[in-house]
């Protein structure tokens, strides 16, 4: 009995020996089994549901079915996986500041930095998209504005701490990128040729316009002017829209700018805005178009051109004067050229003893010689006034719109002829204001 005990001891004691001994080679083994996980490693951190190395549109539709509460969750894994790959960064910017006098591994460690900052700047992408999600779906603001503040200022950080051999690095990196430079490159190639596709395609609404303007008569040239710019401009400000949101822009802020930008315009422009509207009476009622020869603000000229506003005029002269439509609303209008006929007013003023008869004759003969002098309604010679001085006689006769002015020169010029044949001293006609 004593030596099967003392045997029994001896074999149990062995045993213990021989466990503790092997414990160390356990323990080496348990931790060389799960090595540590790469730089830049798409992971899942716990509480999130969607990987921060995803691409931008995979994530964009794992957002959509989550809850307010659910992307705060998702918020907060993030920001702990920014935070882990912020730390990396940090001890790799360390090892190369201890590196400096090996080139080689300098290098090394500088694409090793390149890379993490390129996989952490996929996340700051990513991360924004989530953080408007769960902006759009009433998040907590004050939360979300603390994410955004705390992800810029990484940003404004990391751009002033890393050296000259590092951006490089970083740069060339992201040249030859698929989701960098070459990814750049490709939208704008695509954006310049949308433009270019919007362009002919605001080309074509505008011609199309046109020629649905030119069906109604009732449209003015100035309004058809206006309408075709406008659908042109309508177009290509749409189109491009359009194409930055296809991009991946962000419209929300921009179209908010131009609602705020527009907003401090209409008070900071009163006086242009009421251009505007005189032009759009102008346009809609038509008092003149291109082409007439116009009075208004006490200037006479012809229409050469309208828009929202101003009018521009060519005088007889050939000077060039523009009116605010403001001013040409609200004053009087004279249109010379709104009716097909118009009358030619001439006066001429012959001495009390020079013989009328002759005179009355000698208007007569001349307008009733002259082409351009319509037969009806029927020309009107008269004794108009007589003065200490002088009879005046009127000659009242009616013309194309267009042919106006001929007419009154042609007929002075011949009444002076014939006068100067007969004895008769006469002065030069009063001219109509509308003569010119």
């Amino acid at each position: 009995m004593p030596i099967v005990r003392r045997d029994s001891l001896g074999a149990l004691l062995l045993a213990c020996l021989l466990t503790i001994a092997s414990l160390p080679g356990h323990a080496q083994e348990a931790s060389t089994a799960a090595p540590a996980e790469p730089a830049g490693t798409s992971t899942t951190e716990p509480g999130t549901t969607i990987p921060v190395d995803a691409p931008t549109d995979v994530v964009a539709l794992r957002l959509l079915p989550m809850t307010v509460n659910e992307l705060a969750g998702e918020a907060d894994g993030w920001i702990r996986e920014i935070q882990d790959r912020t730390a990396r960064i940090v001890d790799l910017k360390i090892a190369i500041t201890d590196a400096a006098k090996d080139p080689t591994r300098t290098k090394a460690l500088q694409s090793d930095l390149a890379a993490l900052t390129e996989s952490r700047r996929a996340v700051f992408k990513n991360f924004d998209h989530l953080l408007v999600s769960w902006e759009s779906k009433g998040g907590n603001a004050e939360a979300i504005a603390g994410h955004r503040k705390f992800v810029s200022a990484l940003r404004a950080d990391e751009l002033k701490a890393t050296d000259k051999g590092t951006l490089l690095t970083s740069a060339n990196e992201w040249l030859v990128s698929k989701d960098g430079g070459i990814r750049v490159a490709w939208h704008a190639i695509g954006f310049v040729g949308a433009l270019l596709l919007i362009w002919l395609l605001a080309k074509l609404v505008s011609r199309l316009v046109h020629q649905a303007v030119l069906r109604w008569d009732k449209f003015s040239t100035l309004l058809d002017r206006f309408l075709v710019r406008a659908a042109f401009w309508a177009t290509m400000v749409v189109g491009t829209l359009t194409v930055l949101s296809w991009l991946g822009v962000r419209m929300t802020p921009i179209l908010t700018l131009l609602g705020g930008l527009s907003f401090v315009a209409a008070f900071a422009m009163q006086s242009t805005l009421s251009n505007f509207a005189a032009g759009l009476m102008i346009m809609i009622y038509r008092p003149f178009d291109v082409g007439n020869v116009v009075t208004v603000g006490g200037v006479t000229g012809k229409v050469q051109a309208m828009n929202l506003v101003s009018t521009t005029l060519l005088t007889g002269d050939n000077q060039v004067i523009i009116v605010p439509n403001s001013n040409v609303w609200g004053s009087i209008i004279t249109n010379a050229n709104v009716r097909d006929t118009r009358r030619v007013d001439l006066a001429f003023d012959v001495r009390h003893e020079d013989d009328s008869a002759a005179v009355q004759r000698i208007l007569e003969e001349v307008v009733a010689e002259h082409p351009l002098v319509m037969k009806e309604p029927a020309p009107a010679i008269h004794i108009n006034e007589m003065t200490a001085t002088a009879v005046k006689f009127i000659c009242r006769v009616w013309a194309r719109t267009e042919d106006h002015s001929a007419v009154f020169w042609d007929i002075t010029e011949q009444v002076k002829r014939r006068f100067d044949s007969a004895g008769i001293p006469a002065a030069a006609p009063t001219p109509s204001a509308s003569a010119s």
